[in-house]
């Protein structure tokens, strides 16, 4: 009997733990980031890694791609683009482009990929946009796709030339929007993550410039003068401290015959060697800030100079900031973005 009575006690004290989680309020849902992806796709691979990376993260509930825009001023650029979202499932995703915007050249992959046969005739990677000639204006895009969302609710991940998101400043009211584009910037987004600069003591005292900022330094001028939300740079030496693994492009993606990301990496990086993640550090921040995968400054402004040297002042109440990024935290971050580069488009029929 007394086994019997512990037994039984044993039971209701569970049922009563039980009862009692069952009361609980169950966690809301974190809403998927209102992302923006604006890139200069073409001109490194790490813009198509970090689009895949976007990708896998709207597959897992944590971010939506509400659009695209390219400063890169070249015809295969945005075709590229419309191809790896078609190849993840999201070929209706909205495609904008730069008009008369810097690095016209062909980059080392977007025109390979994109003109690539599939073995019995036709697209290898179909896609419906044939050139950047056919896309409408970023500008354009940009202004439409703030307009439809909800205030302060938007994130931009900004990974190329400031040349988009100058424009779109320097926009005037129009027909889907009556505010002019600095006020329209400052009711809707929230946060512009930007692969901008660069911040190490060693770098500051070198008076290091780095690309997205040199190839067009007024609108980078522009950009961190004038944009009215809170701005967080990863700076040049965060993703030149995370590198990814080239062995995963050779062994993770063996469920796709093709794809397309494995073969721009082999173009512009080869598979034997592993690629700096400038940019997708800045799209990781964006849809995941509270993982603890980096550090943030103190508050500040980044002042871009004349030659485009960016220049970061410690400031109470300042809307600047930059990533910074520890030992083992570059391990973290490492390993998450292999793996959210390589996971397979959901609509992807797997290879037997």
């Amino acid at each position: 009997m007394e086994v019997h009575f512990e037994t039984c006690r044993y039971i209701v004290g569970r049922l009563v733990f039980c009862l009692w989680l069952c009361s609980m309020p169950t966690p809301a849902a974190a809403e998927p980031v209102r992302l923006i992806f604006d890139t200069d796709m073409g001109n490194d691979v790490d813009d198509a890694m970090a689009l895949s990376m976007i990708h896998a993260l709207q597959n897992r509930g944590e971010c939506e791609l509400l659009a695209v825009t390219v400063t890169k001023d070249n015809p295969y650029a945005a075709p590229f683009v419309d191809l790896m979202n078609t190849f993840y499932g999201r070929g209706g995703i909205p495609i904008g482009v730069v008009r008369k915007g810097v690095t016209p050249e062909d980059g080392k992959y977007n025109r390979a990929v994109v003109t690539a046969t599939a073995s019995g005739g036709g697209q290898r990677y179909p896609h419906d946009l044939k050139s950047g000639k056919d896309a409408p204006d970023a500008v354009a895009v940009l202004r439409k796709t703030l307009a439809a969302q909800p205030d302060n609710s938007v994130v931009i991940a900004m990974v190329g030339f400031s040349t988009n998101m100058a424009r779109l400043l320097a926009s005037g009211p129009d027909a889907v929007s009556p505010l002019p584009g600095t006020e329209l910037v400052r009711r809707k987004v929230r946060l512009l993550s930007a692969m901008a600069g660069g911040y190490t003591e060693d770098l500051t005292k070198k008076r290091y410039k780095e690309y997205n900022i040199v190839r067009d330094i007024r609108s980078a001028q522009k950009v961190f003068a004038e944009w009215p939300a809170p701005i967080v740079a990863s700076g040049w030496e965060i993703g030149n401290a995370i590198l990814h693994p080239a062995v995963s492009m050779r062994e993770d993606y063996g469920y796709a015959g093709h794809h397309p990301l494995v073969e721009a990496y082999q173009y512009y990086r080869g598979l034997s060697n592993d690629q700096p993640t400038y940019d997708l550090t800045s799209v990781l921040y964006a849809v995941r800030p509270n993982r603890d995968y980096f550090a943030l400054s103190g508050p500040g402004r980044i002042i871009v100079e004349p030659d485009g040297f960016t220049r970061f002042e410690s400031a109470s109440g300042g809307q600047h900031r930059y990533l910074r990024v520890g030992n083992d935290q570059i391990i973290r971050v490492r390993e998450a973005q292999a793996l959210l580069c390589s996971e397979p488009p959901r609509t992807l029929k797997l290879k037997q």
